[in-house]
């Protein structure tokens, strides 16, 4: 099964106020194992970013100008994405914004649904932790995936961080590499050593005459205090 866990980073919250999607950050999963492919490329928005946005991600304008234009990488991402199930936290604002993207290109893409299935991952959270925060940090601490060097949003660190929290609540499966980085690094098992029964003979050892005398004297003891009570 292929899956991508998909992340993007955008210069606000709202397509209808004009934000654009700045980063996007592609991760491939086969067989709940993280390949080598990735997909990940800044973008320039054509715009600023607004003040809220900037603080979280760090993308400035003047880091943005040289970037390509969405519509020139649209293709390529496309051919990545197609025939997967993308994995998506809060899928309806990354997709709301790719069709977005999409639309404002001028070319006759469909929506994402169209090329993608699609599971998004914050009502499994929901329905997994009914009442908590389900936050990519909430659930990072949740699962003990360490997020410290998250001090800044990232599309690729994000997806990454996200591969992480969808294996741990799925089945609490974490290996997230190829088979061939796995090769490297697999514990051999131990052969079981074979036990086997032995009857082991041992001595009985019979009370004294001297401890029987004394055992009896003990009961007598016990039975005149219970007589008393």
């Amino acid at each position: 099964m292929r899956q991508i866990i998909l992340d993007t980073e955008t210069t606000g919250r709202d397509i209808n106020e004009g934000h654009r999607i700045i980063e996007i950050g592609c991760l491939e999963l086969i067989d709940r194992r993280l390949t080598q492919r990735n997909f990940h490329c800044y973008l320039n928005p054509e715009r600023d970013s607004e003040p809220g946005a900037l603080a979280v991600h760090g993308l400035s304008t003047e880091f943005l100008m040289d970037k390509p234009l969405f519509k020139t990488i649209a293709d390529e991402l496309l051919d990545f994405l197609k025939d997967s199930q993308l994995i998506i936290h809060n899928a309806p604002f990354d997709l709301g914004f790719l069709d977005n993207e999409l639309k404002l290109s001028k070319k006759k893409y469909k929506k994402m649904i169209d090329y993608c299935q699609v599971l998004d991952t914050l009502p499994l959270a929901r329905q997994l932790h009914p009442g908590q925060r389900n936050s990519l940090d909430a659930l990072c601490k949740r699962y003990n995936i360490d997020n410290s060097k998250r001090d800044k949003h990232g599309a690729l660190l994000d997806a990454e961080l996200l591969a992480r929290v969808y294996l741990a609540m799925t089945g609490g499966q974490t290996l997230l590499f190829s088979e061939e980085e796995q090769s490297s690094h697999i514990i051999q098992p131990i052969e079981p050593k074979k036990i086997t029964k032995e009857i082991a003979l041992l001595p009985v050892i019979y009370a004294t005459n001297e401890e029987l005398k004394a055992h009896e004297n003990y009961l007598n003891t016990i039975n005149a205090a219970l007589w008393t009570m």
